[in-house]
């Protein structure tokens, strides 16, 4: 995930003579190397470029909307049970994060009704990230087959040949029933959420219970040898200590680097907003009253401790959320750019948007006050230390604009983005704030997709003019 990289486009968007000539002059994969093919997707794609003006943002979306299914989805229509099954590679690692899958994915089931094949492969990720989950409720990433000389094979942890890696992390079990939730209501479709869901639920359910740690330091420990710190844990691979006080320790980050306070604030709020989603599907589809109290008592009892130990009492900002805590009093305020993140709790509808004290969180996050916020001569946003300084993500930038309220501001992120490209028409995972040729991670299937969803959704909220008065080219 680390070292720079300097591309130069295929395409030079000044060429373009018309928005429509992204359609033709783009930076996708040719048809036949695509891997998989929406009739939805294109049909969107065609949609938003007739109403964009600005070529190059044109052109930029049309790179990036798609990347997730032109290069990542590796697509089953029936495996040995009948069944879809769909391996979603993050881009340049070929393996498949949680996390990333199901946010890789997730812009594309709004377009499932109208594209019937759409709709079976996005059925059949939801069926491959029910069998991680069964197959290790701790682990992060998975391997497409038993790899018994896997890159992390050696790490001090319950490895298996499944794994790719094996770092607990709070948010990937719930990107998987974020995009289980949003999937039944968009689609309807209940065929998926049998057996193999339950079971599921059922490792997630009892797996946060063990990450409580109210009866010692559950069942999770990690070590790697390496020469970097946040790869590994502290105190012989259990972390730094914390009072068991309801929340769930998460042994990582969004990022993949070790938490400093186990309590991870933006992702035991996911933790709230996905149980209770579980527990609808529960109700509603199963009729399995049992595991979906289980499901609504752990989010109440998440939530009164988020209420008691999430805030502080800043003297600048006033009251905000605190990045991790520990339960016995520390609080550590800064903010990653990976999601979750605390600014990008309002994009995820785990707090409202008009919340003041994610307001006052959002305009501390945003500043020099922020650790890991850099500013220079090419852009400005949040990073983190999984890259280090110097190094803001576009991710930052995309969740800032998702959560504004404020025209000129959306309009100032849009136009980040496109200048820090580095004249590829993708988004990468982070740039150095005062050389955008300087960047990580060329084929990022997340941020580009992202970048999709964004434009889309801004288009949805009536800002298409915004969007067609950006002049830049």
């Amino acid at each position: 995930m680390s070292g720079f990289t300097t591309i130069l486009a295929q395409t030079n968007p000044s060429s373009l003579n018309q928005p429509a000539d992204a359609l033709r002059m783009n930076n996708r994969p040719s048809a036949e190397n695509r891997l998989f093919t929406s009739s939805a997707v294109e049909s969107k794609i065609r949609e938003v470029v007739s109403l964009l003006t600005n070529k190059r943002l044109a052109w930029m979306f049309v790179n990036c909307f798609p990347n997730t299914l032109d290069t990542t989805v590796n697509f089953t229509d029936k495996d040995e049970n009948g069944n879809p099954d769909t391996f979603v590679f993050t881009g340049d690692i070929h393996a498949m994060w949680l996390r990333d899958s199901g946010a890789q994915v997730f812009p594309y089931i709004h377009l499932a009704n109208s594209d019937k094949h759409l709709q079976r492969m996005l059925a059949g990720v939801l069926l491959r990230q029910f069998k991680c989950l069964s197959i290790d409720p701790y682990a992060n990433a998975f391997n497409l087959k038993p790899n018994p000389k896997g890159e992390w094979m050696k790490d001090m942890t319950k490895m298996i040949p499944e794994l790719h890696e094996r770092k607990w992390e709070i948010d990937s079990p719930c990107y998987v029933l974020r995009l289980a939730y949003e999937y039944w209501k968009t689609t309807g479709d209940e065929s998926v959420f049998g057996g193999s869901w339950l079971k599921a639920v059922e490792q997630i359910v009892s797996t946060f219970r063990d990450q409580q740690r109210q009866d010692g330091r559950g069942n999770y420990r990690f070590q790697r040898r390496t020469e970097r710190q946040l790869d590994t844990m502290s105190n012989d691979g259990w972390g730094s200590p914390v009072k068991p006080v309801g929340l769930i320790a998460s042994a990582f980050r969004p990022s993949d680097d070790a938490t400093t306070l186990l309590f991870l604030i933006p992702s035991n709020f996911m933790a709230v907003t996905q149980l209770r989603h579980a527990a609808e599907i529960l109700t509603k589809v199963n009729r399995n009253a049992d595991l979906a109290n289980a499901c609504l008592s752990l989010a109440d009892e998440v939530e009164t401790a988020l209420r008691e130990y999430a805030i502080h009492h800043h003297p600048k900002y006033g009251s905000i959320y605190a990045y991790e805590v520990d339960g016995f009093g520390n609080q550590l305020l800064m903010d990653d750019a990976n999601v979750p993140s605390l600014l990008a709790m309002a994009y995820l509808g785990d707090v409202d948007v008009n919340d003041p004290i994610y307001q006052n969180t959002r305009r501390f996050v945003w500043s020099d006050d922020n650790p890991y916020f850099f500013r220079g001569k090419a852009g400005e946003g949040i990073g983190g230390p999984h890259i280090g300084y110097d190094m803001p993500w576009p991710m930052s930038i995309m969740m800032k604009a998702f959560t504004s309220q404020d025209d000129a501001e959306i309009k100032h992120c849009i136009e980040m983005l496109m200048l820090t490209d580095a004249g590829t028409g993708f988004m990468h995972e982070s740039f150095h704030k005062d050389d955008a040729n300087k960047f990580t991670r060329k084929w990022f299937a997340w941020q580009n997709t992202l970048f999709g969803e964004l434009i889309i959704s801004l288009i949805e909220k009536g800002k298409l003019s915004l969007l067609n008065s950006i002049e830049m080219e």
